[in-house]
């Protein structure tokens, strides 16, 4: 499994819940491997450029969707380059900032960050990941203009926001929970249309005004273009298999993870899904003016 993030980060968390429990369906041991860089590209793109049918993705938005308009020239075609498997899971992201900033509501923060958006900064884990662009989205919609700093993994940035180094992350609650939990770092909004039921008593962005703001996120396994269908559909039925294991969903849960409906599984819906995804995220980025080399 090539997680295309360091370790530590939230989507190193969710592939290092997954592996045990999907090594015991498959009866073969699933091997981790973080490769990192690129906003997630270059972890993605060994798996797309992969001959070997035992190497896998775990894929999300980023990696997946939003990078093939944010990068001028993305290191392979989402479309093209991979064989779907199956979603697993989706889950939202949450505007955390340091906890010295001194701001406890939505519009207190939109109001700072008008104020102050020459000197604050925010960090992500890596340019083109799902934590910048859930940033740039939220820099759109207050029509601010803040520094990014990107960071190999959202593991090392939120590292940084805990030291007061960077003012503010757009985080998965995956990641951003245990924090939050230990008062290092200060929630202000839940950036879904929904509120988090591991996060109950946190208003999300738009009941606090900013109405219709939306950066859930999904995760999905996908393997090399070209890896044969009876391959891809023995793995998407250990896929659902595993994801339909009671302490596999409890622990997602647990992490602010929402399990897909087994309807939504399967190479055929997420062959529907990825260009719908890729189209969804074209038209905020292209309107942001913001991209990468």
């Amino acid at each position: 499994m090539v997680i295309p993030f360091a370790a530590g980060g939230p989507l190193d968390a969710i592939g290092r819940l997954l592996a045990p429990r999907l090594s015991e369906i498959l009866g073969q041991q699933v091997v981790v491997e973080n490769i990192t860089g690129a906003g997630g590209m270059i972890g993605s793109n060994r798996v797309a450029k992969s001959t070997d049918t035992h190497i896998f993705l775990l894929g999300h938005t980023g990696t997946i969707a939003s990078n093939q308009t944010l990068y001028k020239k993305p290191a392979y075609n989402s479309l093209t380059e991979f064989a779907p498997v199956s979603l697993t899971t989706e889950g939202s992201y949450v505007l955390i900032t340091r906890k010295d900033l001194g701001l406890g509501t939505l519009a207190e923060f939109i109001a700072f960050a008008k104020a102050n958006q020459g000197r604050l900064q925010y960090g992500s884990g890596g340019a083109g990941s799902n934590t910048h662009i859930a940033c740039v989205m939220l820099n759109m919609a207050l029509g601010t203009s803040i520094t990014h700093v990107p960071y190999r993994g959202s593991g090392p940035a939120l590292q940084d926001l805990i030291g007061g180094r960077i003012d503010f992350n757009c985080e998965p609650v995956t990641t951003a929970l245990a924090q939050i939990e230990a008062k290092t770092v200060k929630p202000i909004a839940i950036l879904s249309p929904a509120r988090s039921p591991v996060l109950p008593d946190l208003p999300t962005a738009d009941e606090q005004g900013l109405a219709n703001f939306n950066v859930d996120t999904w995760n999905a396994f996908l393997m090399p273009k070209g890896t044969p269908a009876a391959i891809v559909q023995r793995f998407a039925e250990a896929t659902s298999d595993m994801l339909e294991t009671p302490a596999v969903r409890e622990r997602l849960q647990a992490l602010g993870q929402r399990i897909v409906a087994p309807e939504r599984r399967g190479p055929v819906y997420l062959a529907r899904f990825i260009p719908q995804e890729i189209e969804r995220w074209a038209g905020p980025i292209k309107a942001s003016g913001v991209s990468v080399d």
